[in-house]
């Protein structure tokens, strides 16, 4: 008889790696993984290719153009791929360009409202493992397992700097850290779902921690659960 499956919902501030640690934890279970991240980042690069930022931020329009947006993943030789409106945009939605705009459009309660809808849909038939702002407090609050992930900001800067710098994007560690506190700010004050902690988490600071063992204490929780 197999296990049963449980969701796992991972939430935590910019570039605390959860991406990464979600990847590497449904690998390991057999689970699903869902990068709602990449959904909020596919919206917000819809909004700058339709000048939507143009002058001031034209919510109501983004807000109109709801029904115009379809997000869906893929799986290729290079992982899993965000398809925005039939377009692999898996490239483009890490840009500092959409970096910059995310949050703001993240904050929108009808873009959350809309994509919540779709996450929590994903995660119906249990064995998901979600990564976000709102996961564990929002899109599955009795998710069998909920991580916070935390770490210094200045080793959540230099991993962004990093990581912009492996892909061959342009960007200085001043215009980096500008940024994630710039989104640490609008993630945690935004009137609808801001980043909070949820009460039943477990906080996984990762400031000092290898990416093994910050994997192997994950994989530790969530055996403990599913057992």
């Amino acid at each position: 008889m197999s296990p049963a499956k449980i969701n796992i919902a991972i939430d935590g501030y910019s570039s605390c790696g959860k991406s990464t640690l979600a990847r590497q934890l449904a690998k390991k279970l057999h689970y699903i993984y869902v990068d709602t991240g990449a959904m909020y980042r596919s919206v917000a690069l819809f909004a700058l290719d339709n000048g939507l930022f143009e002058s001031d931020f034209d919510k109501e329009k983004l807000i109109n153009s709801l029904h115009q947006i379809t997000i869906r993943f893929e799986r290729n030789e290079n992982g899993l791929q965000t398809i925005l409106n039939g377009k692999n945009v898996e490239e483009s939605i890490r840009s500092m360009r959409v970096s910059d705009r995310v949050s703001e459009v993240a904050a929108i309660p009808e873009v959350r409202k809309k994509l919540v809808s779709q996450q929590q849909e994903m995660g119906k038939e249990k064995g998901v493992v979600m990564d976000g702002r709102d996961i564990g407090t929002v899109v599955f609050p009795d998710a069998e397992l909920k991580i916070f992930m935390t770490a210094s900001p200045s080793v959540r800067a230099q991993r962004r700097y990093d990581e912009l710098k492996s892909k061959g994007k342009e960007a200085g560690m001043e215009e980096v850290k500008k940024n994630l506190e710039h989104r640490d700010y609008i993630d945690t004050h935004r009137s609808s779902d801001p980043l909070r902690q949820a009460d039943d988490a477990l906080v996984l600071d990762n400031t000092d921690l290898t990416p093994d063992e910050q994997l192997q204490k994950a994989l530790d929780w969530a055996n403990e659960r599913i057992a």
